[in-house]
């Protein structure tokens, strides 16, 4: 595999990070997985979008405009021969001095690889996670950080329990998403619901996408509300997953439901 490494391609093999680099000592910094079709990243404007409000967060400069993504994603996809493609964009805020304050100004690392683009995954079995709370009031609920490690211990939870996910609550015990997804619910009433940005969920770039082509509410969510739902779905960038159990009880029927299954096969034919 080639990535694009500060500029340059460079084979995976000969690309070398500073070991003082903050997003390998301190996880800071931030990440976008993108998907691409025949050549052509979707998305990219609100991916950028949620990319500059994460680095206003965290005080991370960025390159001004567009133009650097745009020529490191054709780069990487011409240099691997791929057409279809799940990307990753990650920028850490660069080697830094031992402490929490990093040097002013800051070099950033702009790291992008890309994969073989995976299948549509199966409808998904989840767990809600015993041991990890989304904690909604950190301002790192909005953006992509790279630590990562509360969503690790939650998908090590699913594993261990025979799950493909788990299902994160937020410190008040309402839903958040999942530990790669948004959650949408239709409950037994009809409506579409998905939690709100309040209550920890991450601003994903096919929730948004979602909820501006349908009727759909930005509410809070109870466990019992969703194990009585007509039917539930998980949306990221590369997919629609239909939820259809959750800790050993289905959703509706236990089967995908309509809108998660025209959604899904939307995702799969963009």
């Amino acid at each position: 595999m080639k990535l694009y490494l500060n500029g340059a391609i460079v084979a995976a093999e000969q690309a070398a990070l500073s070991p003082a680099d903050r997003g390998f000592t301190l996880g800071d910094g931030l990440f976008e997985t993108i998907k691409a079709r025949q050549g052509r990243p979707l998305r990219l404007d609100a991916h950028l979008a949620r990319l500059a409000g994460g680095a206003a967060i965290l005080r991370l400069p960025l390159p001004d405009g567009r133009a650097w993504l745009d020529h490191a994603i054709a780069a990487v996809l011409d240099a691997n021969g791929l057409a279809d493609s799940a990307m990753r964009l990650t920028i850490s805020r660069g080697p830094g001095p031992r402490g929490l304050l990093p040097p002013d100004p800051c070099t950033p690392t702009i790291v992008v690889t890309a994969g073989p683009l995976p299948a549509q995954p199966g409808p998904a079995r989840a767990v809600v996670a015993r041991n990890v709370r989304r904690n909604a009031s950190s301002p790192l609920s909005r953006c992509k950080a790279l630590s990562y490690l509360d969503n690790v211990l939650a998908r090590f939870e699913a594993e261990e329990r025979g799950a493909d996910d788990a299902l994160l609550l937020n410190t008040d015990g309402r839903l958040a998403e999942s530990t790669i997804a948004n959650l949408f619910v239709v409950g037994d009433d009809g409506i579409l619901s998905t939690p709100p940005l309040s209550d920890g969920a991450l601003p994903g770039v096919r929730r948004a996408e979602v909820l501006r082509g349908m009727v759909a509410l930005e509410r809070g969510i109870a466990v019992a509300e969703l194990m009585s739902a007509r039917e539930a779905f998980l949306t990221n960038a590369l997919s629609v997953r239909p939820l259809v159990a959750v800790d050993g009880q289905p959703i509706g029927d236990g089967q995908p439901g309509p809108l998660s299954t025209r959604l899904r096969k939307e995702a799969s034919d963009e």
